[in-house]
């Protein structure tokens, strides 16, 4: 008798190279992933952690080989940004150059300063134009040492410049009668060689406040002669009457500040201020004095082109103006222009030398170098006392140093 074979077994010893044989494949009622595991989806990475962003973050190993060294332009000016703000409405911003940032103003001296300025209710630019030297200007070792930009006929201007923090308003405060001669007496206390005086727009003056500028000059060279007075003005909103009357007082630098190219002037400053306006303020002021030195100022980074900045250039040399400097717009508040450029140091260089070879006598230029930056002041001061020393030996009289020693 034939021995049965299991159903399974016979299926399985079939030949299955046979083209009519076609195994039926039973279906199970669980389905099952054809997918082979080495193509299964990879498990999310885990998240970094606070501390190995730190670690990325953080120095190089050619940081600790070689800390000194220089770091390559791409590095150094490199402009970083960051996110904030709550989720769903998060905004990238640029964060502030490392190479604008200065340290906050605790120096003794700026406090004995800042006592002294209020003692008298005076004003300053420093502080009303949030200028970031303050710290160093302000922090020297003794007062005389210090850099402080007095700001004559109060705290508040009626122009509405979209660079300036200055306070603004159609109908400010009357004058100070008592400010011409309380600038002189802090700064003879003080025993500076050289002093910056600016002030607002006073629209609101007949004279624009002319004979208060020229009063304040007269009264400080009356109470040390020696002193040497820089005198940054406005416009006087086109009058160049009054343009001579300052003049003529006495300062020894006459400084106004174009603060940016042609093209932008509308966009930048008030409607009342205007680029030829300003050239012609600096004309005047040399065609009264040949001698006197002219400054202005050319702030950066609020979208000019190069090709404008060498028309602007071109066009204060043809009005005789002897110093200009360059400097990094930097936004006061949101409510200010937004900086459309921060512009790095080398760059800076490269207009300050163009400057030079353009035939300006000095250029002060870099990101944080304002128009009444202490660098630019050494450098006059050192110019007008040889231009006096000349002078003297000319007429046989002592020059400004030997007589200061000789008393």
């Amino acid at each position: 008798m034939a021995t049965s074979l299991p159903r399974a077994r016979c299926l399985l010893s079939l030949p299955t190279s046979s083209p009519s044989f076609r195994p039926s494949l039973r279906t199970f009622a669980t389905a099952v992933d054809p997918t082979p595991s080495s193509q299964q989806p990879a498990k999310p990475a885990r998240p970094p952690t606070r501390f190995q962003d730190k670690l990325n973050a953080g120095p190089s190993f050619t940081d600790f080989v070689s800390p000194s060294a220089p770091l390559p332009p791409a590095e150094a000016y490199e402009i970083k940004t960051a996110t904030v703000g709550p989720a769903g409405r998060k905004k990238t911003i640029t964060r502030l150059p490392e190479w604008l940032k200065t340290p906050i103003p605790v120096n003794d001296n700026y406090k004995r300063l800042k006592n002294d300025l209020r003692g008298l209710n005076l004003h300053t630019v420093c502080e009303e134009a949030k200028c970031p030297n303050i710290s160093d200007c302000w922090g020297g070792s003794s007062k005389s040492a210090a850099t402080a930009t007095i700001m004559l006929m109060g705290d508040t201007c009626t122009r509405g410049c979209r660079f300036c923090s200055v306070k603004t308003s159609k109908a400010p405060p009357p004058l100070d009668v008592h400010e011409p001669e309380n600038t002189a007496e802090a700064l003879r206390r003080w025993g500076l060689g050289y002093v910056v005086l600016t002030a607002v727009d006073r629209d609101d003056l007949a004279d624009g406040g002319a004979r208060h500028w020229a009063e304040s000059v007269m009264k400080i060279k009356q109470k040390s002669p020696q002193m040497l007075v820089e005198t940054l003005t406005g416009d006087f909103a086109g009058d160049m009457d009054m343009v001579r009357l300052v003049v003529r007082s006495g300062m020894d630098v006459f400084a106004h500040n174009i603060e940016t190219v042609e093209e932008l002037t509308p966009f930048v400053r008030d409607r009342k201020a205007k680029f030829r306006q300003s050239l012609d303020v600096l004309r005047t002021a040399k065609e009264e004095r040949p001698e006197l030195i002219t400054k202005t100022s050319i702030m950066l980074g609020l979208g000019e082109t190069d090709a404008q900045i060498e028309h602007a250039l071109k066009e204060l040399r043809k009005n005789d103006v002897d110093v200009v400097t360059f400097g990094q717009y930097m936004r006061p508040t949101k409510r200010h222009m937004a900086v459309t450029e921060y512009i790095t140091p080398d760059k800076f260089e490269v207009w300050r030398q163009r400057a030079l070879d353009m035939g300006f006598l000095y250029c002060a230029s870099g990101p944080l170098v304002r128009s009444s930056y202490k660098a630019g002041e050494a450098f006059i001061e050192n110019v007008l006392k040889k231009r006096a020393a000349k002078r003297n030996e000319v007429l046989g009289a002592p020059s400004v140093e030997d007589s200061t020693q000789t008393a």
